[in-house]
């Protein structure tokens, strides 16, 4: 039977092809990723077989991924759209303080942690007021909350640590038992991957990344996204600090800090997100997390200088940015 005379088809308005070439290109950059972990994780091991065949290694390993993979999930989202966030490590330190303020006021756990929760997405939601109504580079406005929150953390804690409230249950649940922030961050990289690959939010953040101009007059509504992964990014940084106060049972204001901060960005370059925004994944973020943590805990290992690690981060960030450029380039001249 002719498609025309089909009465399912009359009128129906043809579903768009998924770009394929885009979709391999995202999972080949996810697969050259996860060949350069396991070769770097069968490397430390055959050098130290200590490497991955003990608990002690395995949590110890995850511990450190754990933090750097959520960042960057939140870094990943604005990184598509062309923004970044640099106050990420120190709404680390604030959110934590704000469900503990929660708690001492008499709130039950589950709402402090509410309440810290959307202490860090206020300070997204600033971010995000501040670069996309008044027009600034977030990098500009980033960099300005970075100092503002850090000083109202060290104000309203007077820069004194105070110990994790809680239940032992609920604190193991949120990052003191060994295993729990690696479940914690597989949860939501799936979580964020769907959010990313398959919902129109997700779709429609790497459309404005990629083509904001074109997007908008598509009737995207650019700004509201690139507020929205504000908040998002806000909020991930807030969950990561309380999971890493409970991890070592106390609430540090000097926690975090720019070092998380740039390991997430790093995690994300490694892990296939360019600068220049428009293009990807989740899953590269929390495979370039490995990679990081491979590196470090491998270096510890086999007693190589502790300053090496910075040398070989960036090399690799150099090396990824290089490789996103030049493979973009020849993807857009591929699909003329």
């Amino acid at each position: 039977m002719n498609i025309v005379d089909d009465p399912r088809k009359v009128g129906a308005p043809a579903r768009p092809a998924r770009p394929r070439g885009l979709l391999l290109s995202h999972w080949s950059a996810e697969l050259r990723i996860l060949l350069v972990a396991v070769l770097l994780a069968a490397y430390f091991e055959f050098a130290n077989h200590d490497f991955l065949l003990t608990n002690a290694s395995l949590v110890n390993l995850s511990q450190f991924v754990a933090p750097v993979a959520i960042i960057a999930f939140g870094e990943i989202m604005l990184m598509i759209g062309g923004d970044i966030d640099l106050s990420a490590g120190m709404v680390f330190a604030f959110a934590p303080f704000m469900m503990v303020f929660a708690n001492v006021a008499g709130a039950p756990m589950w709402l402090a942690l509410i309440a810290g929760l959307a202490a860090a997405a206020l300070v997204g939601f600033v971010n995000g007021a501040v670069t996309v109504w008044l027009r600034l580079p977030s990098f500009v406005t980033t960099l300005g909350t970075l100092f503002l929150i850090n000083g109202i953390t060290l104000t309203i804690s007077r820069g004194t640590p105070v110990e994790a409230p809680g239940s032992t249950t609920f604190a193991n649940v949120m990052g003191a038992w060994g295993y729990s922030e690696i479940l914690w961050t597989l949860g939501l990289a799936f979580a964020m991957h769907v959010l990313l690959r398959h919902t129109r939010w997700g779709l429609h953040t790497q459309a404005a990344g990629a083509n904001p101009l074109g997007a908008s007059e598509a009737g995207i509504h650019v700004n509201r996204l690139r507020l929205g992964n504000f908040i998002i990014a806000g909020m991930l940084a807030g969950l990561t600090g309380i999971l890493e106060g409970f991890r070592i049972t106390s609430i540090d204001p000097q926690a975090g800090g720019n070092q998380i901060t740039f390991l997430a960005i790093a995690a994300a370059v490694i892990g296939g997100t360019p600068l220049t925004g428009g293009s990807g994944t989740i899953i590269g973020g929390l495979i370039g997390a490995a990679v990081l943590g491979i590196l470090n805990d491998g270096f510890t290992i086999i007693g190589i200088n502790a300053f090496m690690f910075n040398i070989i981060l960036g090399a690799a960030i150099l090396a990824a940015m290089i490789f996103n450029i030049h493979v973009g380039r020849i993807g857009r001249r591929g699909s003329r």
